[in-house]
């Protein structure tokens, strides 16, 4: 006997577990010892990259999933795309999972034409389910009975809702749920309207894509400490929040010209990133006054009055990083820039840490960054990379060095 199949099961088990489902459920051939190892593998992962592999899975799934001897299965992945799967034998290979109390599942599933719910009925009613990851052409059809008391995680990728209630229905039997997220489809998805109430939601991420025809959506998560939205819809839509009192950091990419709601109820945000074609002069009052690091997208600061404004509101600022965030390109001129009248307490009193990505070196952004070395008392740092490949204008360089700099001890570095 060799060394290896000499180690116990659960040893076997666990080295089963470093390689792809696939790959373990091949080592049945080696030998007697090996040939019903793989059925007690408590992770599994089953997909296809190419038509022909389509019918052997259906095959082996149908006729191996059921003898899986595993008492509890800690996760079941599904990836299923560009097929022909009949929803009826996805349907059973979920039922199967979920009694040996299976604890994540995750289904990523693309098929044209649409297919009828895969879902099973049970799966709602899961005590073990911890995390559920659902991604593609999937209907979410929340029965009446719902109760998932032990779900953590809920991630919904392009998923179809049978109405506008769905989403909330199932999100209100989920107890202690603590980590959403939500990515509605950019095609042929009839939501109006969006809403999330969570109480014990910690972590939440909602995206809203270009082509969404989304009229409202409600936010109501006192909970929660971590909050991204993107949202892009072109679509004029309310958008209704509530405080979020113990939030400690916010990522908001938003096209929707009516943010009023959703800004007020971040003040108490610690680092927040942000970009916005809102303007936020209306917000007069604003103040976040526990707001240390600041994000700001350079399409924000295209319009220069927002970068004031989001100083003038955060007076225990201590970082601030202007860049582009991901898939930005912003081909504006930026407004002509005009020193506001009071210079913001965060200079004066807090912040110690500049950078600018993306810098070109435009007249506009040197007044900018000349006017917060000019004025922030207590800068440590001044980071300015430049766009891309773009070589270092010396002038450039030497006006910078030159510029007044109310901290004798600012660092000014170039990238």
């Amino acid at each position: 006997m060799d060394i290896i199949s000499g180690l116990s099961d659960d040893l076997l088990i666990k080295i089963l577990l470093l390689v792809p489902t696939k790959v373990a459920v091949s080592t049945s051939i080696l030998s007697k010892r090996w040939e019903y190892l793989w059925m007690w593998l408590p992770k599994l992962q089953y997909g296809h990259r190419r038509e022909p592999e389509r019918e052997k899975l259906r095959c082996f799934l149908d006729r191996n999933l059921p003898l899986h001897r595993a008492p509890v299965i800690e996760s079941f992945r599904l990836e299923l795309c560009n097929t022909r799967f009949k929803p009826e034998s996805i349907n059973m290979w979920v039922v199967v999972a979920l009694s040996h109390c299976l604890r994540e599942l995750e289904i990523v599933y693309e098929t044209y034409p649409p297919k009828p719910n895969i879902l099973p009925s049970n799966m709602y009613t899961s005590k073990s389910l911890v995390i559920l990851k659902l991604d593609g052409e999937i209907l979410l059809d929340v029965p009446r009975m719902v109760s998932l008391p032990s779900l953590k995680t809920l991630k919904l990728q392009s998923v179809r809702y049978v109405n506008d209630e769905t989403l909330q229905r199932l999100l209100s039997n989920c107890p202690i749920l603590e980590d959403l997220v939500v990515r509605l489809r950019e095609y042929g998805d009839t939501m109006q309207k969006l809403t999330v109430v969570a109480p014990s939601v910690r972590s939440l991420s909602l995206c809203i894509p270009y082509s969404h025809e989304i009229a409202e959506y409600v936010i109501e998560t006192p909970s929660l400490k971590y909050f991204k939205l993107v949202d892009y819809s072109n679509n004029d839509h309310y958008v209704i929040t509530e405080n979020m009192p113990y939030l400690i950091e916010a990522y908001v990419d938003c096209c929707c010209p009516d943010i009023y709601s959703l800004i007020n109820s971040i003040t108490y945000v610690k680092r927040l990133t942000i970009c916005s074609e809102a303007t936020l002069d209306g917000l007069v009052t604003l103040v976040f006054n526990q707001l240390e690091h600041l994000e700001v997208c350079l399409c924000t600061v295209l319009f220069s009055s927002q970068l004031v404004q989001l100083l003038n509101a955060s007076s225990k600022l201590k970082r601030v990083d202007i860049s582009l965030m991901d898939g930005h390109d912003p081909r504006q001129d930026m407004d002509y820039w005009k020193e506001p009248s009071t210079v913001p307490e965060c200079l004066l009193s807090s912040l110690q840490s500049l950078s600018w990505s993306a810098y070109t070196g435009e007249p506009e952004e040197r007044a900018i960054v000349g006017y917060i070395l000019k004025h922030a008392v207590h800068l440590k740092t001044a980071t300015i990379k430049s766009y891309g490949s773009d070589v270092w204008n010396l002038e450039i360089l030497k006006e910078l060095e030159l510029s007044p700099r109310a901290s004798k001890t600012c660092q000014l570095m170039f990238e």
